[in-house]
């Protein structure tokens, strides 16, 4: 058997496995759309640590994260303290989020805006934000799965053919189980996850270098510049990056899926013991930036960094290995884009296409227009992947700048009564509007700041200063709420 069939056949094999997980997963269960979306509200511990794995762990982590270590260098250590710092920032607000969403029944975020602010053209731009900026992220995963098979498989089968696969089987899945598949996929996807990280971000350094501190001093000799801001960049320095951590930080539960995921949990205090124990994953992510960096020196000159990672794995192990880190890593693009395609399709058909277009609909007739929206959504990302051309960082950086203009109107709507309506559509278009005009205009930084953190700032005193000048709710308008 040639290596390509090896790692190939290891590869399918846990796919395999994976989706019929999926598919097994709702076979018992009848799919209204409470559960098809929040899975009854009764996650405990375990499968929301899992979720919420499997939802910021992505093929960004698995090769978006070496690949930027690689072609980059320094700027790439901001993921480390932005998934760090947002645990910290999701103890605080997924809580009350979750109380609302248990006391109101509500399913999406989009739910939360029609509840506090009551305009469902407010409910209307949140969700076209949402969705508009899940798809950048959904590209992502796509795009990750067809690296995975294509580089695993020695170039047998292209990255186009092993994308379309990945989307139908998504679609599949999600269709028949809904949430509660992802659930249980990122089960096997975090296993497999954690053997990968540990077997690769150990096994790699020692084996070239004799360890990770010689290593890193072999490194800094060759590559100086490359470990200092802005590393491999002429732009990407310490102003970019602190903006960067805030804006991501900020907006990594600003994500419609992300913030969906919390109404499944059992309990307030779930999420507050998850957002305790997340951060010991992140430890992967580093073991994943060792591969990067010894990459630089054993295979220089990649055209494309993201391939960093199963280059290395390709040089370094045998094939049915290669196949068992694709396979962690194919997993790793399926569960997260599962759900972005499950909470884009929810939100269309729940706070979009209703309220504006259909509002006798019933919440059947609301779950078979999201089905139907999950063919189209996956339809429209498999075309991105296959004729987009950017880095999986640079499209999830893309994503955060847009997704994180949602996080006023949370924030603000949690914990400040005065704040109005009119103040946060005001702030959000202009958040939206400024940080697109300057990612269009290549001014992403701009004055060494992220565009979309710059965005962010105007979002914020804009609906502020709009709120403060405008009536404030009364007590007795509050306690409806």
């Amino acid at each position: 058997m040639s290596p390509g069939a090896m790692a190939l056949g290891v590869i399918l094999a846990i796919v395999a496995a994976g989706s019929a997980i999926g598919f097994y997963a709702g076979a018992r269960r009848k799919m209204d759309l409470e559960q098809w979306t929040v899975a009854g509200r009764g996650f405990g511990m375990l499968l929301m640590w899992l979720l919420m794995a499997g939802e910021v762990y992505t093929t960004f982590s698995f090769l978006g994260a070496s690949g930027w270590a690689y072609s980059r260098g320094a700027p790439t250590l901001y993921i480390l303290a932005y998934i760090t710092l947002a645990y910290v920032v999701s103890f605080f607000i997924l809580p009350p989020i979750w109380e609302l969403g248990r006391r109101h029944q509500l399913q999406t975020q989009s739910d939360f805006f029609a509840w506090r602010y009551r305009s469902k053209y407010l409910v209307a731009a949140v969700s076209l934000v949402g969705i508009g900026f899940m798809i950048p992220y959904l590209e992502l995963q796509i795009t990750g799965f067809g690296i995975i098979v294509e580089v695993a498989s020695f170039d047998a089968i292209g990255r186009v053919p092993a994308m379309l696969a990945a989307v139908i089987l998504l679609a599949g899945f999600v269709l028949a189980s809904g949430l509660r598949a992802v659930a249980w996929v990122s089960v096997l996807k975090d296993l497999l996850m954690l053997v990968a990280a540990v077997s690769v971000g150990i096994g790699i350094p020692y084996t070239y270098f004799g360890g990770i501190g010689p290593m890193f001093n072999a490194l800094i000799q060759a590559k100086p510049s490359h470990f200092v801001m802005p590393g491999a960049t002429a732009n990407l320095g310490h102003g970019w990056y602190i903006s960067t951590v805030l804006l991501t930080a900020l907006g990594i539960y600003m994500w419609p899926h992300s913030f969906g995921a919390a109404f499944s949990a059992k309990s307030a205090g779930t999420l507050r013991r998850n957002a305790v124990v997340m951060p010991l994953y992140t430890l992967s992510l580093t073991l994943m930036l060792f591969v990067g960096f010894a990459a630089i020196l054993v295979i220089p000159g990649l055209r494309d960094g993201d391939l960093s990672l199963l280059a290395m794995v390709r040089k370094t192990f045998p094939p049915w290995f290669l196949g068992v880190i694709g396979g962690a890593g194919a997993l790793t693009a399926m569960v997260p884009a599962a759900i972005l395609i499950l909470s884009s399709a929810t939100v269309f058909a729940k706070n979009l296409f209703r309220p504006l277009f259909a509002p006798g609909m019933n919440d059947h007739q609301v779950g078979k227009v999201a089905r139907l929206m999950v063919v189209v959504i996956s339809a429209i990302a498999l075309y991105l992947a296959i004729h987009g051309s950017s880095s999986l960082v640079s499209l999830l950086l893309l994503g955060y700048a847009g997704i994180t203009q949602l996080f006023p109107g949370v924030v603000l709507g949690l914990f400040w009564k005065h704040v109005s309506m009119a103040g946060i559509f005001a702030g959000l278009a202009f958040g939206v509007t400024s940080m697109a005009v300057l990612f269009v205009t290549h001014h992403d930084p701009f004055l060494g700041l992220s565009a979309g953190f710059l965005g962010l700032c105007a979002n914020f005193a804009i609906a502020i200063t709009i709120s403060l000048l405008t009536p404030p709710i009364t007590d007795a308008q509050w306690d409806t709420l």
